[in-house]
């Protein structure tokens, strides 16, 4: 395995500000981190759902407007 030591660390972090940018990698870093505990996750079985909020389904999301019926939704007036 590579020994990795600070100097090529430093080259690393100015190769990805120079092709991401000083506003994109914070973000980056989020993400890779979100996906790393992701992986370690799924890797021990564990579930931290728990912090995630439960998303709204498919269908409603989907509807473009606030008087159209959803699929499922209880409809009490008319709309012919």
């Amino acid at each position: 395995m590579p020994n990795v030591g600070p100097l090529e660390l430093v080259v690393v972090l100015i190769i990805a500000l120079v092709i991401f940018g000083p506003k994109r990698l914070p973000e980056l870093g989020r993400s890779m981190g979100k996906g790393i505990r992701e992986f370690r996750g799924s890797l021990s079985g564990n579930d931290d759902d728990e912090d995630e909020k439960p998303s709204k389904p498919a269908e409603i999301e989907s509807a473009q407007d606030a008087d159209e019926p959803v699929e499922g939704e209880v409809v009490t007036h008319d709309t012919r």
